[in-house]
């Protein structure tokens, strides 16, 4: 056993434990976000003390970030008594976290294994929220399920895009026993996953479900009236993967500067040769040194995304990804 000192407060850290476990069942409140080493919510200085850190997704920690001693909380654990320095303070601009019942105002099934979940808040509440932040459901044995919020901060309703992983327990609940009406409850909202001020051209690029937070982000850029050029990439194994294709081509009718395509990785669609979505934008696009990225999908493509995206010119610190991990079963 070992003991953490954040701010003054002790807290003991089990070898089995991440720091940042560790302060949570303790009571002490420290930023975080995903909890799988890929949003840097949960940065923190190690100021004393020995600590072993597990993978992270790329860019999220940088080469000065290293130097620094500065760790995800999520994918760290103590080798002794440590001393640690949250980095990550609250701006005036970001919503606190609170949990609250939601009632299943409906349930659409987008394609063969994508449900959207339609939620309804209770009278006179309302979720504020940065477009491409996520939520958690909390299940009633405790545990937690994160799906990213695929409406706009000012629509009524939250929209979720859930897909039926085999095996899943939550996914296969949706689809087989969740009903209209049933009540639910959330916390919301978390995450670093929303747009930065900038005036450079974005592309975004979607694994499957990962379109959820993106859509989130171009309808509120959209109704804001905001004006920068937009690539919007989305990738699928098959056609039949496809969904809600109706609100990208809507898109493309209503918002300036605008250009999405659908990449297909195992099947020749309209004569569409086959490729993975990053390396259909870099063949697209080039040189990637001008651009911000926000890549959102399983953490495999978000990873190889960015490899080649930094060999191919963009600047590391305009990568910004949202991963898609999957529960234990």
């Amino acid at each position: 056993m070992y003991v953490g000192k954040v701010d003054g407060v002790e807290f003991e850290i089990k070898p089995s434990q991440t720091i940042l476990e560790a302060a949570i069942s303790s009571g002490i409140s420290l930023p975080y976000g995903c909890r799988s080493g890929s949003c840097g919510s949960c940065k923190a200085t190690i100021i004393e003390g020995e600590v072993f850190h597990e993978d992270i997704m790329p860019g999220v920690l940088t080469d000065q970030d290293k130097s620094e001693q500065n760790f995800l909380l999520c994918k760290t654990y103590a080798t002794s008594d440590v001393t640690i320095s949250s980095l990550v303070e609250k701006k005036p601009d970001e919503f606190p976290k609170k949990i609250t019942p939601v009632r299943v105002e409906k349930l659409n099934l987008l394609n063969h294994d994508v449900m959207q979940i339609l939620l309804k808040l209770p009278a006179g509440e309302n979720l504020q929220f940065k477009a491409g932040q996520y939520l958690e459901f909390i299940l009633k044995d405790g545990a937690r399920r994160a799906f990213s919020m695929a409406n706009a901060p000012s629509d009524d309703l939250i929209e979720l895009h859930v897909r039926l992983i085999e095996g899943g327990t939550f996914t296969n609940y949706v689809f087989n026993e969740m009903k209209e009406k049933s009540i639910h409850r959330i916390e919301a909202p978390i995450g670093n996953f929303y747009l930065r001020e900038s005036d450079r051209p974005m592309i975004f690029v979607a694994g499957g479900t990962g379109f959820a937070p993106i859509k989130s982000i171009i309808n509120d850029f959209h109704r804001a009236g905001e004006e920068r050029k937009i690539y919007l990439y989305r990738g699928f194994k098959t056609h039949k993967d496809l969904y809600q294709d109706e609100v990208v081509e809507n898109w493309k009718k209503n918002i300036n500067n605008f250009e999405a395509i659908n990449i297909y990785s195992e099947e020749v669609v309209n004569g569409q040769e086959k490729s993975l979505v990053h390396k259909k934008v870099i063949k697209d696009l080039g040189q990637l040194d001008s651009f911000d990225v926000y890549c959102c999908g399983a953490p495999g493509m978000i990873e190889v995304a960015y490899k080649e995206f930094v060999e191919a010119g963009l600047n590391p610190n305009s990568f910004f990804s949202d991963a898609f991990t999957f529960a234990p079963k």
